[in-house]
Parts: C-alpha cells; structure tokens; sequence
C-alpha cells in the first residue's frame, strides 16, 4: 500500500455547525477539556487553527483516554512531550474509572486565580464551566459519563454520535458543555488519516476498509511484530503481497465463502476491530519524533 499524502477531503456539515457553535460559547466556559486518544495522540488532537485559537485564551487540560489500551512506556513520551509544551496532561483509564479525580484536582488547582478574583470582586464562588471538545470517538461521552456517575451522554463506537452542543451537570463545583466530535476540512498528512481510520475517528466510507486493514497489518508488524504472532500466528507480513496473510487470518478466523475461498472484506473487518476492542494487544501507532 503506497501513501501518496495527497490531502483527503471530507468535512460533514454538522461540524462546521460544532465549530461555530464553539466560537460562539467559549466566552462563556472557564477551562477547556481537550480529550485525545493516548493510543495514537498526535494524530487525535485537534488541528483546526481556528479552534485552537480561540481556547488558547483558557486554560487547558490535556486529557488522554483508553490507556488501558495504550502503550503505556510511548504514551509517557507523549505526556511529557505536552508538558514540556506547557499543557497540564492526565491520563485516564474510563474502563476501570482511574484518573477521574486527577482532572478535577487539576481543574481546582487551574482555576484558582479564578476564584481569587471574583472574591475581591465582591463575588460568591460559583461553579466552574468547562468545554469538552475533541475529534470523534476519543471517549468525550464515556468521560462524561463517569464523571457524572451516570448515563449523562450519549455513547457509540462511531463518529459523529453528538450532534449539539449541551450544558451537563457534573457537580456541585463543575458544569460541562459538551460538544460534537471535531475534525479539519482536509486531512493533509496520510499517516495520521489511516491513524484516525484505524481507531474509528473518520467514518469508514472516506478510506478503503482494506487499505485501512493493510496499514494496521503493515504498522503492527513494524512496531507490534509479537501482537500480530500472538493474534493471527503470522511471522511475517509484506504489504506489497497482503494476500497470503489475508489468507492465513481468513482461514483461522472461518472468514469463508462458497467454494472454499476467503472473504477478504470480512478479514478486513476482523483485524479493524481487532484493533479498536483491544485484542491485538496495547499499542500507540503515534512517534515522539
């Protein structure tokens, strides 16, 4: 599989609709919760200039979900790559609910200054107001959920299950407004759009499911070559000539159709969600150049 990085177009109407409903809100939200996934956390963050320039204006907390899923010895080169940029980084496990109470120490410990002005103000303390944004699928509304403590948000593994944006009640000290998952008009580097593919952040019509299945196979065996062997029994892996592994993994895996042959779309569809649920081990595809 060639990359050509030309830059892949695509941009749903319903987040040109988020974004401007973002620069509308931001006045009115303390700090911003940026959720990216710890698994490919380059790639996940947001890029959009517009965005990023009107929450610079509030302080931020970098939050990386699924590190139960991650690779835990790049995933600390990436949390202190942002720590040497100036982001205050947490990273959290919403499977087994740990790193929850590390954000709301973090919020307290931020928004300090807050509070000390409104006091000379004359001001009573009221509750902090936090923006939540980040692309899809990253786990916004997972994170929400176990914040509050109950289904408060609408969950799904695919993108684009927030429409809106909303005010959530997480406690008495702190109110989230949610927002639908965000992503820039032109995805200009291929890598980080397969990244995106891979761990379900674009939908599944902007890149060819096999050709996304391939670049998962070709950066497994790269990075991950005993998670391929434990997974699938494969040795060896070249993109160049995928089909005799398609083969191997069709076979194992009963991915048959009439005559004996195997169904190579379905195979596709295993290793994808393979990857996303876990099975083929802890893996962050994102580099700490």
């Amino acid at each position: 599989m060639k990359m050509n990085n030309n830059p892949i177009n695509w941009y749903p109407g319903h987040m040109a609709k988020a974004k401007r409903l973002i620069k509308e809100n931001v006045d009115k939200v303390d700090i911003i919760y940026e959720i990216i996934d710890s698994r490919i956390p380059l790639s996940s963050k947001i890029k959009d200039r517009d965005i990023d320039k009107l929450i610079s204006t509030k302080p931020r907390i970098l939050i990386m979900t699924k590190s139960d899923l991650c690779d835990l010895n790049k995933t600390n080169q990436w949390i202190k790559y942002y720590e040497d940029m100036g982001y205050k980084v947490v990273l959290v496990d919403l499977i087994n609910n740990k790193g929850l109470n590390k954000i709301l120490d973090v919020t307290n410990l931020l928004l300090k200054e807050l509070d000390k002005k409104r006091e000379e103000k004359g001001l009573r303390k009221r509750s902090y107001r936090a923006l939540i944004i980040g692309i899809p699928n990253v786990g916004k509304s997972t994170l929400i959920n176990r914040l509050v403590g109950k289904k408060a948000a609408i969950t799904g593994d695919r993108p684009g299950v927030t429409k809106s944006l909303s005010w959530i009640r997480i406690n008495d000290n702190i109110d989230l407004l949610d927002s639908p998952g965000i992503l820039w008009p032109k995805l200009d580097n291929e890598t980080e759009a397969y990244n995106l593919a891979s761990f379900s952040a674009i939908k599944e019509e902007i890149l060819p499911i096999g050709k996304v299945a391939c670049y998962i196979l070709d950066t497994l065996y790269k990075k991950y070559e005993n998670n391929l062997k434990e997974r699938y029994g494969i040795n060896s892996f070249d993109i160049d000539d995928v089909i005799p592994t398609y083969e191997l993994i069709g076979k194992k895996r009963g991915c048959l159709i009439k005559g004996g042959e195997v169904d190579y779309d379905k195979v596709s569809s295993i290793i994808i969600n393979d990857l996303r649920e876990g099975r083929l081990g802890r893996v962050t595809f994102d580099e700490v150049k």
